[in-house]
């Protein structure tokens, strides 16, 4: 927020890149000092799935058979997590959004 960064509805990515933490991108309106700014870039095709977040390895396998049937492969997936757990709870929908970018 100091840096004058922060965005209305910023768009938050997850690289789940292990069973033991991710990295989280968080969309900034400009680079702010001090942090790591990372640009993504490239060709993305996603998936929306809709469940608990206990079924993400179910989630990675899907996606994969999905590119595979359309003769894409996935060197790099993105989470987008639409809501919180306790959200999840109250709406009784939780949609996670899959972005594979595609080589």
């Amino acid at each position: 927020m100091a840096a004058g960064a922060k965005l209305e509805a910023p768009v938050m990515l997850c690289d789940e890149n292990s069973l033991w933490g991710s990295d989280v991108f968080v969309e900034a309106g400009k680079d702010v000092p001090g942090a790591a700014m990372v640009n993504i870039s490239g060709t993305f095709m996603c998936k929306v799935f809709d469940g608990p977040f206990s079924q993400v390895g179910r989630w990675i396998k899907e996606m994969k058979a999905w590119l595979k049937a359309r003769a894409s492969v996935t060197s790099k997936l993105y989470f987008y997590y639409t809501t919180c757990p306790n959200c999840a709870k109250k709406y009784g929908k939780n949609y996670v959004v899959l972005l594979a970018k595609i080589d």
